[in-house]
């Protein structure tokens, strides 16, 4: 029983040690081990590398080491997008050389942080970290790759890993070198880089200046394209870092898919101009504009930190618009522009570079000097056929501007003859308008005449209306006391000759004696019986006083006259308005029906500077017109009036309303009360231009009227004036 236990056990332990014995002699036989001896090259080691992508950065640095999920690589570089978290590469060594002293060379500028491992039995030691989000003076040499040196002495085997830390796509040229090497490979990258620059650098000064002297906006989006696909290339190699911005590591996350997105736009934008697809097939605008709005987007996702948005944009955005630029150049070609054949070329020259730089990095092609450099070899030769084209491209626009001086030349000699045979012509017709246009200005010159003629007979007819009106009013006036007058000269005569001749019986008394003087006394006295001489005197006394009223209303009329007329209108006094009103009443009070009712309110000073006459010509017409509005109504009341009001106002001026109750006018005549030649009366009544006079001649006082009115309520003419005119100041 003990035996069979003892069996048991034995067999279970052989079984588990063969197990882990097969298990062992697998796993070493998987794993690749890169030998380096005297005659080792400078190939990629990437064939020899095992990855692992730890996304959620999980794992800590021991807990790698034994991890099985490693995966060996079969390109020679490894390429991965932008990764999320870690990415680790483990690879073995064995030193077979007498140098101890090796190093890593990552070919690869743009990746954001790496951590070099050598492993120590069951732990991890860190030899060196390196990226471009650290300074450019914390690398260890002076180039633009990431070099590792550690030492691995002759005949040693060891283990190293790699983490892998990056906001870029991840391309992994791995490389084993002696320092002599190194020191080669960086010599050849700053030859190749320097002739590259210097190309780009001197096309770009040759354009400039063309540009400077053609103002060709083809040159300006060349040398600004020219620009940044060098500062792309730059960027990219690593070279922009070391020499521009090599304390503000910061820079690296953005420039490279910006500058390459700004250097994509206005490659395009010259591509527009330059092959004139505007002009030959407008279509493409359209798919090219959707390109252009892509790579913006590219800048706006860099910003925000999205760079895998921006890398996978950049890397179909350009394979498309390449081709695309290819096909419309060559269409172009076609329609006979030659210098879409140097765009053809020089794009196809880009391609081809790109194409193997791609087929390198997916190991269809070696990696040699060759495809390193055929993307810096394909844009320099752009550059140059591009150059070319520009320069091809002056030599066409220099025929085109020839041609078309000389078929300009032609129209100008054509337009010349047409000119001089149409100036024949025209310096007939010319003629012939002339005449037409002084017979015409003879024609319009005596119409104006006529016109201005009809306008002062129109004005002289208005005054004499007026004045008609007015020369009734005063005779009628007049006429009343002068006729009473008269009536009392009659009786005041017979009374009269009866007292001369009781005088003349009186002197004869003289001449007489005594008892013919006693006779003569008696028939005196019978004489002065008769004529009752208490009667005759108080007759008299009468008759005087009635003439006196008589001569009186008659002067009282004359100063009304006067003070209306006012003969010194022209110029400009000072005058009362109070007295205007009064005096312009008494000379309508004729034509004034004895059941209007006048109204006065006069709070006025009064006195105002104006031109006394015309301003009573003014107070004329509108009474005149509220006369007549009153007596235009179908039932007139026993109330009828006509308000004159006057009132002063704090700002210098004086207001002047006059108030009555006709008919009133709607807002149609209200509109057009002062506009010449307008009359509500019927034809032959009246001329129209009372009211057009009145604004004239308040417009003349630097004042306003203002007219308040509505059918059936009567009308309001308000009267603003200065009570010093404006230019009796100057």
């Amino acid at each position: 029983m003990n035996a069979a236990r003892i069996i048991y056990k034995f067999i279970r332990i052989f079984v588990a040690t063969v197990f882990l014995l097969c298990c062992f002699v697998k796993l070493y036989s998987q794993k690749k081990i890169i030998g380096i001896n005297n005659n080792f090259s400078t190939y990629p080691i990437g064939k020899y590398v095992y990855l692992f992508k730890d996304q959620q950065s999980f794992y800590k640095d021991v807990e790698v080491i034994n991890l099985s999920q490693f995966k060996l690589q079969t390109k020679e570089i490894p390429v991965m997008d932008v990764p999320n978290g870690d990415i680790w590469a483990r690879f073995t060594i064995v030193n077979q050389t007498k140098d101890s002293t090796l190093f890593l060379d990552l070919q690869y500028s743009n990746i954001s942080r790496i951590f070099f491992y050598k492993r120590y039995g069951n732990r991890l030691g860190l030899i060196d970290t390196a990226g471009n989000d650290l300074r450019f003076d914390k690398k260890i040499n002076t180039g633009t790759d990431f070099v590792f040196p550690f030492i691995l002495p002759s005949g040693d085997t060891t283990e190293f890993f790699l983490k892998i830390r990056s906001k870029h796509p991840i391309l992994l040229p791995l490389f084993i070198k002696t320092k002599e090497k190194l020191d080669e490979t960086t010599n050849i990258q700053d030859l190749i880089f320097g002739l590259y620059f210097g190309i780009i650098l001197s096309i770009l000064l040759y354009n400039l200046f063309l540009f400077i002297s053609t103002k060709d906006l083809s040159y300006l989006f060349y040398i600004i394209y020219l620009f940044f696909l060098g500062a792309a290339q730059t960027t990219v190699s690593g070279y922009g870092f070391k020499y521009f911005w090599p304390n503000l590591p910061v820079i690296n996350l953005y420039a490279l898919p910006i500058t390459t997105a700004i250097a994509a736009i206005t490659g395009i934008l010259f591509a527009i101009f330059f092959l004139r697809i505007a002009y030959y097939y407008r279509n493409f605008i359209f798919l090219l504009s959707i390109i252009l709005l892509l790579y913006f987007i590219v800048i706006i996702a860099s910003i925000s930190g999205n760079n895998s948005l921006s890398y996978n944009i950049i890397n179909y955005g350009t394979i498309t618009a390449g081709l695309l630029l290819i096909i419309i150049s060559a269409l172009i070609g076609k329609k006979g522009y030659k210098a879409a054949y140097f765009y053809l070329f020089a794009w196809s020259s880009v391609l081809a570079g790109i194409i193997i730089l791609v087929l390198r990095n997916f190991s269809i092609l070696p990696y040699t000097t060759f495809t390193t450099y055929a993307s810096y070899i394909g844009s320099a030769l752009e550059a140059i056929l591009l150059s070319i084209a520009l320069a091809d491209r002056i030599n066409t626009l220099r025929k085109e501007k020839e041609e078309s001086q000389a078929y300009a030349l032609q129209i100008s000699r054509e337009n010349e003859k047409l000119i001089r045979e149409q100036n024949i012509v025209l310096e007939q017709k010319v003629a012939e308008r002339t005449d037409e246009l002084q017979n015409t200005n003879h024609q319009l010159s005596e119409a104006m005449e006529n016109l201005q003629d009809a306008q002062i007979q129109l004005v002289e007819a208005e005054k004499m209306a007026s004045l008609g009106q007015l020369t009734a009013g005063i005779a009628h006036e007049i006429n009343n006391p002068i006729n009473f007058v008269k009536a009392n000269i009659k009786p005041l005569k017979l009374d009269i000759d009866d007292l001369f001749e009781i005088i003349h019986q009186y002197n004869q008394l003289h001449d007489l004696k005594n008892d013919n003087l006693h006779r003569q006394l008696d028939l005196v006295y019978e004489k002065e019986q008769a004529l009752d001489m208490n009667f005759v005197k108080t007759e008299i006394q009468n008759l005087l006083k009635g003439i006196e009223d008589g001569a009186e209303r008659t002067a009282e009329i004359v100063r009304g006259l006067k003070t209306f007329s006012r003969l010194d209108e022209s110029e400009l006094k000072t005058a009362n308005v109070h007295d205007g009103l009064e005096s312009t009443l008494i000379l309508l009070r004729n034509s004034m029906p004895p059941y209007i009712r006048i109204v006065k309110q006069f709070n006025s000073e009064g006195n105002i500077e104006c031109f006394a006459g015309k301003l009573n010509q003014v107070f004329m017409n509108i009474l005149n017109n509220s006369i007549q509005a009153i007596g235009q109504k179908k039932e007139i009341n026993k109330e009828e009036f006509i308000t004159i009001a006057t009132c002063d106002t704090p700002d210098g001026h004086i207001h002047i309303s006059i108030k009555d109750s006709g008919i009133g006018m709607n807002e149609q005549v209200k509109h057009r009360i002062f506009e010449p030649f307008f009359t509500t009366k019927a034809v032959g009544e009246g001329t129209g231009l009372g009211m057009a006079i009145v604004f004239r001649i308040i417009e003349e006082h630097n004042g306003k009227i203002e007219v308040l009115s509505q059918t059936g309520k009567g009308a309001e003419f308000v009267i603003t004036l200065p009570h010093l005119h404006p230019a009796s100041k100057n």
